[in-house]
């Protein structure tokens, strides 16, 4: 049987969540995108952006599929305990969750 395509795009929950020292970050397109997950800080400030370059439609949930985070930033130092936000940009959608790393 053929997997349906999504109808929307969606940004679904990191796991695991709370997480020490990496997550996965799954999402769905319906429709072929460029794709990037940007982590920010409670402030707002930009710790990390994942490129993920032209993504086909379709549904990106396992460990194998989904957007892997490592816990550091552009720099590559761990960053510390506490409440990042994930946002998902693909073409006009976009989406932000919230996620816990404890050490």
């Amino acid at each position: 049987m053929l997997e349906r395509l999504p109808t929307t795009a969606q940004l679904l929950a990191n796991y695991p969540n709370p997480f020490n020292p990496e997550t996965w970050i799954p999402f769905e397109l319906a429709e072929d995108a460029e794709v990037t997950i940007t982590i920010y800080d409670v402030p707002g400030q930009r710790i990390r952006q994942l490129q993920l370059g032209q993504v086909t439609a379709g549904r990106y949930v396992t460990a194998g599929q989904a957007a892997y985070w490592d816990g550091k930033s552009e720099t590559g130092q761990v960053v510390a305990s506490g409440t990042y936000f994930y946002q998902l940009l693909a073409g006009g959608y976009t989406e932000t969750r919230k996620m816990v790393i404890l050490k």
